[in-house]
């Protein structure tokens, strides 16, 4: 047993003050496949376009894993680093979803009406950074004639996309 634990430290260089190529690029298939089974534990919605939230983890998380591939932290903390930001981000995340009005809210963020009725909220539009061009380029995204008074409402949703609900035709 020992040898067999002797062996995959000097494969994956534990305990070593510097890492050769090779025990690199192992380190990285190693973390590479862990990284996928920790995600498996999570929520499919992690890397999707989602809220700040989603993407906070994201990044977080491809940093944590970083650190032990290239071996500046320590592999075994540094991969239970990472599946407890996994684990905490389900957490929260069925949290909001039970508090979707509440807790969910300010974790997850919540739309904003940008247009009502064909008339601009500009105060809305100015404290969110969006432009009438933003507007204007959802529409066209949307497939409808990029004109503000066809809009019957307009969303920045929590993901920071615009959706469009137009005036129904007469």
């Amino acid at each position: 047993m020992q040898e067999a634990i002797d062996t995959f430290n000097l494969l994956f260089g534990i305990g070593e003050g510097t890492l050769n190529w090779w025990q690199m690029s192992l380190r990285a298939v190693g973390v590479f496949f862990a990284a996928l089974a920790i995600m498996r534990i999570g929520s499919h919605r992690i890397f999707g376009k989602n809220t700040a939230f989603d993407i906070v983890l994201g990044i977080i998380y491809g940093s944590i894993l970083s650190r032990a591939i290239t071996g500046n932290a320590p592999f075994w903390p540094t991969l239970a680093a990472a599946l407890t930001l996994v684990l905490l981000h389900k957490l929260l995340a069925t949290v909001a979803f039970n508090t979707e009005n509440g807790f969910g809210n300010i974790i997850k963020g919540k739309p904003q009406e940008l247009v009502k009725d064909g008339e601009v909220r500009w105060e809305v539009m100015r404290s969110n950074s969006v432009t009438e061009n933003d507007l204007l380029e959802a529409m066209r995204n949307s497939g409808h004639r990029p004109e503000i008074s066809a809009i019957h409402k307009a969303y920045l949703e929590r993901n920071g996309d615009i959706s469009i609900i137009c005036k129904e035709e007469d």
